[in-house]
């Protein structure tokens, strides 16, 4: 009896304090508590996803966005992610890092269970780790290969230990993959796990659970989630989710103007248009993490032109990037002026752009004694060298005609350009990786990397066989990224990469161009939605628990608000 008068007695005084903080408003309020609704649980939301299901397993998504989407709001990992790319407890309600930056402890949230009720445990999330260094499993090469140095304990039921060779700290990067129960899935083969009904009747930990299948003709066209109750955060407004699966862009937008679907998943350029002119659409649309840039060959003795900083800076103020962005991408990009990425917390925005402006970058080519030969020519020449290369680039409608436009800028100030439009995959077997280019226009995707971690692309010890394509030998710079790697506070790492960012914009070892855009198109029904920068596009769900479509009166919801036994 005392308990429970004692709850009460928290209520009432809350229900004071919430009293004295209303009429502290600016305007009274009127009887009712008019125009103070509130959010409410209820309603559903329903999506447009291009593309169709094959198993829903954090394990077994890497190459298929749509079932990652829907993970991402079936599972969860130990650690999550902000919008500036901060590590924030999921799974993990507190972590800690030994000294010398070798091992981190993890503590699992007592309240966190499976949608079936079991507790979540440290052995889910060892058994997972065993699965992702499995042979057997489809996990991409280098996850699998760093998962295999690294050693994993249970210390007990709700405490684990990772076991590192050497210190690194974009560590937690790799924490963010959804955890699978053991007990479902223990004694299974990875064959019967890539063949097992769990990858078509899910059972997670996150905030949505699975529900059912939209089946028609033997075919699955979407797939309902309901709130998981048992939620250890916040629990989410919305009582279901329902993901619809659309052949490609036009049927999505058809089923988004027949009122089918609240939501499409992603809108091209195309398709840009037609969605803006429906009135009741909110349009969210934000940084991808991807960079588009020219790697400029700094080893190729063919072209001694390239090691001068003088004349990669003249290149680089030659582009009209702007123009590119507003006539070949639709508006659908932010001007790129490095390599890491704006708004991440190793991001340093002073480090100064470069404006288009090519009389300077003329004038620049002239005092590097470069010039239009007396017998004429359209490339400009020093000591029989003349300013031509050629730029392979990937053979897409998009970037050929990006490509081309480069060619243009680049041939006003003397410099001739050959094309060379290979695929992708072509362009980085047998041109990146063997050092085999001159010049290479190319988009880095850095998806579901949150961790700038520079260090794969600029760093000496990465010319020969890594991805430093671009071939900058600089000891400076890559002392900076070989600390940045191994010291966990935050404020330090950003100094670091802050020199790096000085040191690349002065150097500019490539030419960075854009970094793309993505949009979400949402019926304005949906309130509660906000986009920040994305890691991945599903990161747009990254504040579903807010999103609601009913509200009511505050003082409805304190009238029914009742003091817990």
């Amino acid at each position: 009896m005392k308990k429970l008068r004692w709850q009460v007695l928290v209520v009432f005084l809350a229900l004071i304090g919430i009293g004295v903080l209303l009429l502290g408003q600016e305007k009274p309020l009127l009887p009712g508590f008019e125009g103070q609704n509130q959010p409410v649980a209820g309603g559903s939301y329903s999506e447009a996803l291009v593309g169709y299901i094959s198993r829903l397993n954090p394990l077994l998504d890497f190459y298929n966005q749509v079932d990652f989407d829907v993970d991402s709001l079936i599972f969860s990992g130990l650690i999550r992610f902000d919008d500036r790319g901060l590590p924030q407890g999921d799974l993990a309600e507190a972590w800690g890092i030994s000294q010398d930056g070798k091992r981190y402890s993890f503590s699992i949230r007592q309240d966190a269970v499976w949608h079936d009720g079991q507790p979540v445990t440290s052995d889910d999330v060892v058994f997972t780790i065993g699965l992702l260094r499995d042979e057997g499993m489809p996990t991409p090469a280098d996850i699998r290969e760093f998962w295999k140095q690294v050693d994993v304990v249970a210390l007990d039921e709700k405490t684990l230990q990772f076991s590192l060779p050497e210190p690194f700290s974009p560590f937690l990067d790799y924490l963010n993959i959804g955890i699978l129960p053991k007990h479902l899935l223990e004694g299974l083969t990875p064959q019967e796990i890539i063949a097992s009904n769990f990858n078509l009747q899910p059972v997670g930990s996150g905030p949505f659970r699975f529900k059912s299948l939209e089946i028609e003709n033997e075919k699955i066209n979407g797939i309902d989630l309901e709130r998981f109750d048992g939620y250890y955060l916040n629990k989410p407004y919305l009582e279901q989710i329902k993901f619809r699966y659309y052949p490609d862009e036009q049927a999505a937008f058809d089923a988004y103007s027949r009122g089918d679907v609240q939501g499409i998943s992603n809108i091209s350029t195309t398709m840009l248009p037609n969605v803006l002119q429906n009135e009741n659409t909110q349009l969210f649309t934000s940084r991808l993490p991807r960079l588009a840039l020219i790697y400029l060959n700094l080893d190729d003795s063919k072209l001694p032109f390239f090691k001068e900083p003088e004349i990669r800076r003249a290149l680089m103020q030659g582009l009209n990037r702007n123009w590119i962005i507003n006539h070949l991408l639709g508006g659908q990009a932010i001007l790129a002026n490095g390599p890491i990425f704006p708004e991440n917390w190793a991001y340093y925005n002073t480090t100064g752009a470069v404006d288009f402006d090519p009389g300077h970058a003329l004038e620049a080519l002239k005092e590097a004694g470069y010039t239009i030969p007396a017998e004429g020519g359209k490339a400009r020449q020093k000591d029989g060298v003349s300013l031509k290369f050629e730029l392979v680039h990937p053979d897409s409608e998009l970037y050929t005609a990006i490509a081309e436009r480069i060619q243009q800028d680049w041939a006003r100030l003397g410099v001739v350009v050959t094309l060379k439009a290979v695929p992708y995959e072509e362009l980085i077997q047998n041109y990146l990786e063997k050092r085999t280019y001159q010049a290479a226009l190319v988009e880095l995707d850095l998806s579901r990397s949150p961790d700038p971690d520079p260090y794969p692309f600029w760093h000496q010890a990465q010319i020969t066989s890594g991805q430093n394509y671009a071939q900058w030998d600089d000891r400076q710079v890559s002392e900076y990224l070989e600390q940045a790697r191994v010291v966990d506070d935050y404020s330090e790492r950003s100094r670091r990469y802050r020199n790096f960012q000085v040191r690349f914009a002065g150097e500019l070892p490539a030419l960075p161009l854009f970094y793309p855009t993505f949009s979400y198109a949402v019926d304005k029904g949906i309130n509660g939605v906000s986009m920040g920068p994305l890691f991945d596009p599903s990161d747009r769900f990254r504040n579903i628990l807010s999103w609601y479509t009913k509200t009511a009166p505050l003082a409805q919801i304190l009238a029914t608000a009742t003091p817990a036994p």
